[in-house]
């Protein structure tokens, strides 16, 4: 019939119905995210950082629920049966499944509640259907009456993310400490070579080229000590303080035990801090570790900006040193070698010290009782990490290792020196 599309229509996903306070929902049939979700996805949602791509993220969130759930069978909130089946879910979301089914943003605003809704609703349909029910109608395993008792999002967000951080950093801190030990054997092996030193950059008296090399080696190494004391500070945790830190809706059973299940489930040694209403009011502990980030990368910054004039020219810069090659640098200039690697690290740095404001605004804006940016700050200091890590370890395989000098240069500077 004229004016009928003659495409064939898509087959409709097939979904089913659940209700919260604002009504009913459509969501999915098959999945097991609910209505919390659906909704936080159709109205929080602007970035690419969901929670999906942070599954060490998830993998610590999951632990939090299970030690709660532990926590909540000594407090007789729940019994061994809804244990056993919470158990269950959390474990198969700690060995890194069903990550498609967290389709959160992590900048989202409402104090990463969207977060800890989507963690509650999937570990619901998981232990639900364990024991025999349906995805959806939270039977025998209710998100909140169960997955979430005696938490809220304050506490169960703010303790993840900083095990996350730690778990992070021991993959950062072997990349750190390997581009120490590079940066030191290259000053060794270049210790031999004369070069000019510069001030303001004008010539100054001979040095050799190894100083320059083992002086970025001590301030790596220096960055790396700093940063690894400030994330040290984040295995003090708020779990069982509640929203405020008063502790409420928990336990005095729940509250003594909780942390001691979370440290035998992660294997790692947490602690609650001094005060609970301090740590849901403020986050300078996430922002020490941004900035140590920081500055680390003002260093990194400082470190590929020498390469990049040590090796500039070859005849109309300094010249000193080679970069190796990795790929062609001009489409217009045949057989032009850019500094491409370093120049990455920059760029890498430049969004790294992008995301430190945006962690510092969160810790500015936390106003009262409860800092509800800590989600933001959280993703931001993940990424930079992330960031950090894969453009330090490219920098010393596919640059550091191989830069040699030109001695044929050196000299030349060298022996025209007036110092």
């Amino acid at each position: 019939m004229a004016g009928r599309s003659s495409r064939p229509r898509r087959a409709s996903t097939p979904t089913r119905i659940e209700n919260d306070l604002l009504g009913e929902r459509a969501v999915p049939a098959d999945a097991l995210y609910g209505i919390q979700t659906v909704r936080a996805v159709e109205n929080l949602s602007f970035s690419p950082s969901l929670l999906r791509n942070y599954p060490d993220y998830i993998r610590a969130l999951a632990m939090v629920k299970k030690a709660a759930a532990r926590a909540n069978r000594d407090a007789h909130v729940i019994d061994a049966r809804r244990l056993g089946a919470i158990e269950y879910a959390c474990d198969t979301l700690i060995r890194g499944e069903h990550l498609d089914q967290f389709p959160i943003d992590m900048l989202g605003g409402g104090g990463s509640i969207a977060v800890n809704m989507n963690m509650n609703e999937v570990i619901a349909n998981l232990a639900s259907e364990r024991l025999g029910g349906t995805r959806g109608t939270y039977k025998p395993i209710h998100p909140k009456s169960h997955v979430n008792a005696s938490q809220s999002t304050a506490d169960v967000c703010h303790s993840a993310a900083r095990m996350t951080v730690l778990d992070r950093w021991s993959e950062l801190r072997r990349i750190l400490r390997n581009c120490v030990r590079a940066h030191r054997a290259k000053a060794a092996e270049l210790r031999p070579v004369l070069t000019i030193a510069r001030t303001c950059l004008q010539d100054a008296e001979p040095v050799s080229l190894g100083e320059l090399f083992d002086g970025h080696a001590e301030v790596l190494a220096r960055r790396t000590g700093e940063l690894e004391r400030a994330i040290a500070a984040l295995a003090k945790i708020n779990l069982g303080g509640t929203a405020i830190g008063s502790g409420s809706g928990a336990s005095a059973t729940y509250r003594r035990t909780v942390v001691k299940h979370l440290n035998k489930i992660a294997g790692r040694r947490f602690s609650l801090r001094t005060n609970l209403y301090d740590a849901a009011q403020n986050i300078d502990d996430l922002a020490a570790v941004s900035a140590q980030i920081a500055m680390l990368a003002e260093v990194v910054i400082k470190i590929a900006q020498d390469l990049r004039l040590l090796a500039s020219g070859p005849s109309g810069g300094f010249g000193e040193i080679i970069l190796p090659a990795v790929q062609e640098g001009s489409s217009f200039y045949p057989g032009k070698i850019n500094p491409v690697i370093p120049e990455t690290m920059l760029q890498c740095c430049f969004q790294v010290l992008g995301r430190e404001r945006a962690t510092r605004m969160a810790l500015e804006r936390g106003e009262l009782n409860l800092n509800v940016f800590e989600g933001g700050a959280a993703a931001n200091i993940f990424d930079a990490m992330d960031m950090m890590r894969r453009s330090i370890e490219t920098f010393v395989e596919r640059c550091l290792k191989n830069i040699v000098a030109n001695k044929k240069r050196c000299r030349e500077l060298v022996s025209k020196s007036r110092f």
